[in-house]
């Protein structure tokens, strides 16, 4: 009887252990069919938005807003992409991730940098001739600081795919499909340089913003010319790397035929090349070079003029770090074709350098926005557990350039232009609305969706010249004897030694603090009270055209910002209202002529302003019960989808918890 009873309890719990593994089986099952998707828009403004849901040309958003929830987003302070997107990636503001501006500067020494990444040659070499042999290899670096929600993901075991996330270049280490955005360079190291051939004799051939002009002579209909790449390091005074091309020109017809580096097609005048595999011989034998570009013949008769895009890192080939695994930029490139692996893909410059006119500029913008879909539409049906998260920059770029044809009060409206591509920017908002809709009919009781901006929009009618405004009012001081002509260049004839305050960045106000910059003069103990006195006077600041206040706020950084990193920024904020924002030349530290002027680029609509006026968007298909949610709350809200505890040093909690 005994050994019958043992037997019985033996089966018993056998039994029970089986029951209670396929108890964990289903609970470990039905976490890991929990699905999150984040559709990271940038620049989709709460006004348009609403403005555009009740005209009844976004049906997808209103169904959301309607089913779900919708909400005016806090963004970053200040409002910048580089900072909104680390904003949101950490769920701290910049004084924990270290990312200010685009801009930051060594305060030893003045040299200007971009944000979030730096990419460096190898710090040794010795020369033979005029080769320069490297000692080891460069370095691609990371400059955003803090722990990415998707690291928190991967430690926990939850499956994630992030695609273009701006502040991710070189991408950090990551178990998921990871694709780097803004902040990724061109093969030339810059954030997007264009070159424009031309035989016009008044063309102004050199560097324009943005891009370069190069004269060229066209000679019995052949033009023959070089192809510019990234500077050829293993040379002496590294001298930009060059490859011949050359293009026949029908003698009667718009048309040329093309010959770079054995391929050889036609362009139509008006036509846009595909892509172009192209490579940089910068050392014999070894040291080749890929990237890809594309062209635009925009004139054959009585001028010949063609566009070349920025030389893109090749995706299949890529010279430099661009996505984890590494295998993944190459493997969606032979599913959707090549495509733009630089950050800012629109080729916004070669607009306002007048290189590209509108109709120009949108073919290129759309061509953009169809990679993306054609990416999302590729990846989002793999999509089947943990977090996808997919960026669109179109938005966001084609606000800044199209919004004076929209605009009346914009100093570039033209009302011609506005007649034939006003509703250009209104259409791009429904093309990211139809993608709603493909999520919208794929969402099931397991997902949680969020569709959110980093910024909104707002007119930026005139340019405020922070430097000279500093200068007027005697916070900086010009060397006797100076030009006094502003050179473009930054800080020209400033004589520190007498300089209390200077501004660089979009909305970057610094002192000039003893031990802390090279020639530093104002004592930190009295930082506070010179800060409140230069804040004072900005939000006094009236524009003569028609009185209105130019400066709204100005945050002190040790007022904004929490974290290790807060002292290496800007000491203060410059919020402007709506319709300002900083000049064009005190981004860099110059000294225009005057402190207020019209901003007469095609760059005319922006967000680099008081961020109370800016606000991104949230639209999610749960009840969002945080009445005022900010950026900082995303990563806290991704974690806690997965009952992961938030950082402690993330600022932010989930919008869906009461507050």
């Amino acid at each position: 009887m005994g050994k019958h009873l043992r037997l019985v309890c033996l089966l018993a719990l056998c039994a029970a252990c089986a029951c209670s593994l396929l108890s964990c089986q289903r609970a470990q099952g039905a976490a890991s069919a929990k699905k999150m998707i984040i559709l990271g828009v940038d620049g989709l403004d709460p006004d348009l938005l609403t403005k555009f849901m009740a005209d009844g040309k976004m049906p997808n958003f209103a169904r959301l807003a309607s089913e779900g929830s919708f909400r005016r987003l806090t963004t970053s302070i200040p409002p910048q992409s580089p900072v909104a997107w680390s904003n949101l990636i950490t769920g701290m503001n910049a004084g924990g991730h270290g990312v200010f501006d685009f801009i930051h500067r060594d305060p030893k020494t003045f040299q200007l940098y971009f944000s979030t990444s730096k990419v460096e040659g190898p710090k040794h070499s010795f020369q033979i001739g005029k080769w320069v042999i490297p000692l080891g290899s460069g370095s691609a670096e990371q400059l955003r600081h803090g722990a990415a929600f998707w690291e928190i993901l991967d430690q926990n075991h939850v499956h994630n795919f992030v695609y273009r996330i701006p502040a991710n270049f070189p991408p950090i280490d990551a178990k998921g499909k990871t694709l780097s955005g803004m902040g990724t360079p061109d093969l030339r190291g810059t954030y997007g340089t264009f070159t424009f051939y031309t035989d016009d004799p008044t063309a102004a051939v050199g560097a324009v913003e943005g891009g370069e002009v190069v004269q060229v002579e066209v000679k019995n209909n052949r033009v023959a010319t070089n192809l510019i790449g990234p500077d050829n390091t293993f040379m002496k005074n590294a001298p930009p790397s060059t490859e011949p091309f050359t293009v026949d020109v029908d003698p009667l017809e718009a048309v040329a035929r093309i010959d770079l580096q054995g391929q050889k097609f036609i362009l139509k005048e008006g036509e846009w090349s595909g892509w172009l595999p192209v490579q940089f011989q910068l050392m014999p034998v070894i040291g080749n070079v890929k990237g890809i570009c594309r062209l635009y013949l925009k004139q054959t008769h009585p001028r010949f003029q063609l566009y070349v895009s920025p030389i893109n890192i090749d995706p299949e080939n890529p010279a430099l770090p661009i996505s984890t695994p590494s295998s993944f930029s190459r493997d969606l490139a032979k599913e959707i074709g090549e495509y733009h692996t630089q950050g800012i893909a629109e080729d916004t410059k070669a607009l306002m350098s007048a290189v590209l006119d509108d109709k120009e500029y949108l073919q290129q913008s759309h061509a953009v926005l169809a990679e993306h879909r054609r990416a999302f539409d590729a990846e989002f049906p793999k999509f089947h557990d943990g977090v996808f998260f997919f960026y669109f920059s179109s938005l966001d770029l084609n606000g800044h350039m199209l919004w004076r044809l929209t605009d009346p009060q914009s100093p570039t409206y033209n009302a011609e232009a506005a007649a034939q591509y006003g509703n250009s920017l209104e259409e791009f908002y429904a093309q990211i609305d139809q993608v709603l809709g493909e999520v919208l009919a794929k969402m099931d009781e397991n997902t949680t969706l969020l569709v959110l901006s980093d910024h909104g929009f707002a007119p930026y009618h005139r340019s405020f010249n922070l430097n000279t405004w500093l200068w007027n009012n005697g916070y900086i001081a010009r060397k006797e004897g100076g030009s006094g002509v502003d050179s473009g260049e930054p800080f020209t004839d400033v004589d520190w030694s007498r300089t209390r305050a200077y501004g660089l960045g979009l909305n970057g106000l610094y002192l000039n603090i003893k031990g802390r910059e090279k020639e530093g003069i104002v004592d930190p103990s009295q930082s506070d009270a010179l800060l409140g006195e230069i804040r004072g006077k900005l939000l006094d600041v009236r524009d003569p055209k028609d009185n209105s206040q130019v400066i709204t706020r100005v945050d002190l950084a040790s007022e904004v910002y929490q974290g290790p990193y807060t002292h290496n920024g800007p000491d203060a904020l410059v919020g402007y209202n709506r319709g300002y924002r900083a000049g064009w030349k005190t981004i860099l530290g110059a000294i225009p002529a005057d402190v207020l002027e019209d901003n007469t680029n095609p760059w005319s609509g922006d967000h680099c302003m008081d961020y109370t006026k800016v606000p991104g968007v949230l639209l999610s298909n749960r009840k969002i019960l945080a009445e005022t949610p900010a950026l900082t709350d995303i990563a806290p809200t991704i974690l806690a989808e997965y009952g992961i505890a938030k950082l402690p040093e993330m600022k932010g909690q989930s919008v869906f918890q009461a507050r």
